[in-house]
């Protein structure tokens, strides 16, 4: 698959004094979780202290993005830098990535990194290109395979290349490993925070990087009504909420304990003022496992959820923590999405991109610097599943096209984060660029196809031209408290 059109180009670290001030770098994603089910992001009803800890002793990011509105996609974005209408993986489809295709783990492996996935990949099954170890990480340990993500209480996860059986029991269990447990004798998301602590341990005396895409608080949809499946529902067990509530609450806060035992670990090993880490999700929250997001606000103040291209399905929580460099208990409105997490850790860790990517390197926001660049450009999302949609967003617009051919909805999200007025009528010139950008945005994909795509119109008035691009990044040969502080410059 060409990529035909890209927009920015990285050449080398910029926000480090030192080369040896470049950091451990630990990225915890959550799978489903809402921008509103966190306690620093106004959340009543769960219990989150140590991520709520995070944000005040880091910066929180009010208007983060991610790469889609499902895992697949978001998580091809956050690796490769290129945003959905470029990236390889477009879908919940079992297409692996290739090996043309860069990551973030390979830029941050030729700096001299050990680099580790634990926890749900979803770009790659075991003997295809995409798999982990093909893509940059020296190890791995988790599922390779997102419905065998679904389920909590697996026969089995990977190492490496390698099975590793487990005793639960599932009787309905399907060659990809999904099902619902019959013996339920070991909880996966522990073993993934296990061997993390492990990790951690083991590495403390060398640069890392490892990537932890915990699968909290997804559902098991395989088990339906029972799919949100955890050991035991804690602090909520006695409450008189409905039961999936209370499991959904209870996954959120045990995900949160676990959190706090890796901070203190960070801290115990003397390594916390050597270690960046980042908490995201991979889109907005689910309506499956008999779980209702309504129930506790999980999207927040914003419309809609996963699957929807409204903010309540890709605007997602993103905390930002690295001791004694990044200043405690700020709060920053940058927009930016997963497209800019390759670039700003390659940024960090004074890596050189030779090739065209959409992300663009936010690092220098973490250290109270705001590039206009930043502010002057598109983000862009597209969505298959039940039909093609699009949505774009510069400055304080927003547009989505809710279907193929279907007019653009406009909204101005200074004044109406919700989305809930469309005042497309009323800015025809804003409309009309973004009609043209959004046919430029993007190039086509045998994988995921668009029917009768309409021809591209001429730069439209007020955006930059579309930038051709060279190419994807080059591989090389390879070798034997909320609100408690405002950033000045940002509210």
């Amino acid at each position: 698959m060409a990529i035909a059109l890209a927009a920015w180009c990285w050449t080398g670290s910029t926000v480090l004094a030192r080369p040896g001030d470049k950091p451990n770098i630990i990225f915890i994603l959550a799978d489903d979780l809402g921008y509103g089910d966190l306690g620093c992001y106004g959340q009543l009803n769960i219990q989150t202290p140590s991520l709520d800890r995070m944000a005040g002793q880091g910066l929180r990011f009010t208007q983060a993005y991610a790469g889609s509105t499902v895992c697949a996609p978001s998580r091809s974005v956050l690796m490769t830098g290129l945003h959905a209408g470029h990236t390889r993986i477009r879908g919940n489809a079992r297409h692996p990535l290739q090996p043309g295709d860069v990551t973030v783990a390979e830029v941050l492996k030729r700096q001299g990194y050990q680099t580790a996935l634990i926890g749900k990949w979803g770009l790659g099954e075991a003997g295809t290109t995409g798999h982990p170890r093909r893509q940059g990480f020296d190890y791995f340990f988790g599922y390779l395979n997102q419905r065998h993500a679904h389920n909590y209480y697996p026969t089995f996860l990977w190492r490496n290349e390698d099975k590793v059986f487990l005793p639960n029991v599932v009787p309905n269990e399907d060659e990809e490993g999904s099902g619902e447990a019959s013996v339920k004798a070991v909880y996966s998301h522990d073993l993934l925070m296990a061997e993390a602590l492990r990790y951690v341990r083991d590495h403390r005396d060398r640069r890392f990087f490892l990537y932890l895409a915990l699968t909290i608080p997804h559902a098991n949809n395989e088990a339906k009504v029972r799919g949100m499946e955890v050991p035991d529902q804690g602090p909520y067990r006695d409450l008189s909420w409905p039961t999936a509530q209370k499991n959904h609450a209870a996954m959120i806060t045990r995900m949160d304990h676990d959190l706090g035992r890796l901070f203190a670990a960070l801290s115990e090993l003397g390594i916390d003022e050597e270690t960046l880490v980042v908490f995201t999700s991979d889109n907005g929250p689910h309506r499956e496992g008999g779980f209702k997001p309504d129930f506790s606000a999980s999207s927040g103040p914003l419309r809609g959820i996963k699957r929807d291209l409204y903010e309540g399905g890709i605007r997602v929580p993103m905390l930002v923590r690295w001791p004694g460099k990044i200043k405690g208990g700020m709060v920053d409105a940058t927009p930016w999405s997963f497209a800019d997490v390759l670039p700003t850790l390659a940024d960090l860790a004074g890596a050189r991109i030779d090739g065209w990517l959409d992300g663009q390197s936010v690092a220098p926001v973490f250290f109270g610097r705001h590039p206009r660049s930043l502010e002057d450009r598109c983000l862009y999302w597209e969505f298959h599943e039940g039909g093609f949609k699009q949505a774009a967003r510069r400055g304080p617009w927003k547009v989505v096209r809710p279907g193929l051919g279907q007019p653009l909805e406009l909204y101005n999200l200074d004044t109406d984060a919700g989305e809930t007025a469309n005042v497309a009528g009323r800015h025809p010139a804003v409309v009309a660029m973004f009609e043209g950008y959004l046919k430029r945005a993007r190039t086509e994909s045998p994988l995921w196809p668009v029917i009768a795509p309409p021809a591209a119109p001429p730069d439209a008035p007020g955006l930059p031209p579309a930038k051709p691009a060279p190419g994807r990044p080059k591989k090389p040969a390879p070798k034997p408290p909320p609100e408690a502080k405002q950033s000045p410059a940002r509210k």
